[in-house]
């Protein structure tokens, strides 16, 4: 893990040490890692990790576990004693290197593996059934804040990919729409039903040839969209651009951009043209970097008092 040069004061340390145990007791209490067994059963929280290490393959050498769960070599050995006198695991020597000992799970070792598997997810499945659907993106988000900022260096770099959409993405498009803008700046029933009438006119008979729609997924999770459509036979139309609060910072916006203006020369457009708000300046930044020049300007109803629509125009 990277760590930064500047050290702060022991005062700024102890209160951010002490905001860190707060949550450790709270996550710990939430996810029932307070009990006597990991999720009902008899087996310790770190006896569970093993098994789970020992489920994602077939056999797994004893180094790499210890690696892997950074186990003192005793501590892991007594756990793998007692596993094989339950009859959870079996091991034997490598072919290969007859100095490393390979550890494979039982029919019964994987029948527990199962239960564990199966009683985890029902057990977050229900803390997540307690919170709203934009809390569970709010806390899942979150999540992977916290585990790239701990694994920094040590995982792969987040995939950002643009697909088609499928059953269900328009849907999704309105309601963040809806939901995202009404928060962020208070737009409310007139803006919805703007979009409204986007995805709906665009569902109802676009040309797919010449209008288009893309889904921005971030490591398999709905991040963003944007669609091209036909406003004449030369001219095209960018819009409905979003990107979730929580997949910011990922070039997410620029790439639904760039894949816009794309389709957009290949359909025989000439010129692209899109509607904004002067208060979104992320959007508005990259639209200036793919070139577009604002013509015009005026108040909306469907915007607050505070902002007017601009009007932004490029020629492909």
């Amino acid at each position: 893990m990277a760590r930064s040069s500047a050290q702060p004061s022991d005062r700024t340390r102890e209160q951010r040490v002490a905001a860190v145990r707060a949550f450790n007791r709270l996550y710990t209490k939430e996810i029932g890692l307070l009990g006597e067994g990991f999720l009902g059963t008899s087996h310790s929280l770190t006896e569970g990790r093993v098994i789970f290490e020992l489920a994602q393959r077939k056999r797994t050498e004893v180094v790499e576990l210890r690696r892997q769960l950074e186990l003192d070599p005793g501590y892991l050995s007594r756990i793998l004693a007692r596993f094989e006198g339950a009859g959870l695991i079996e091991r034997r020597r490598s072919e290969a290197d007859r100095r490393r000992q390979l550890v494979s799970l039982t029919a019964k070792g994987r029948r527990a593996w199962r239960e564990l598997d199966r009683r985890s997810s029902a057990e977050l499945g229900e803390l997540l059934a307690g919170q709203s659907e934009e809390r569970q993106r709010r806390l899942v988000a979150a999540m992977r804040s916290i585990a790239g900022i701990l694994d920094e260096g040590g995982r792969d770099s987040p995939r950002v990919e643009l697909r088609a959409p499928g059953p269900g993405d328009h849907g999704w498009v309105l309601e963040r729409h809806g939901a995202l803008y009404a928060r962020e700046r208070g737009w409310g029933e007139r803006f919805e039903s703007l979009v409204a009438g986007v995805v709906s006119e665009f569902l109802a008979g676009h040309d797919p040839d010449r209008e288009r729609c893309w889904i921005a997924e971030l490591d398999g999770e709905r991040a963003g969209c944007v669609y091209c459509t036909r406003r004449s036979p030369r001219v095209a139309q960018l819009r409905l651009l979003l990107v979730e609060p929580w997949a910011r910072g990922h070039g997410i916006g620029g790439r639904l951009v760039s894949e816009c203006l794309e389709f957009a020369r290949g359909a025989g457009y000439r010129r692209m043209m899109l509607w904004t708000n002067s208060r979104l300046a992320a959007a508005r930044a990259i639209y200036d970097a793919a070139g577009f020049d604002q013509t015009s300007e005026a108040p909306s109803e469907v915007f607050d008092a505070d902002s007017v629509g601009q009007e932004l125009w490029l020629d492909l």
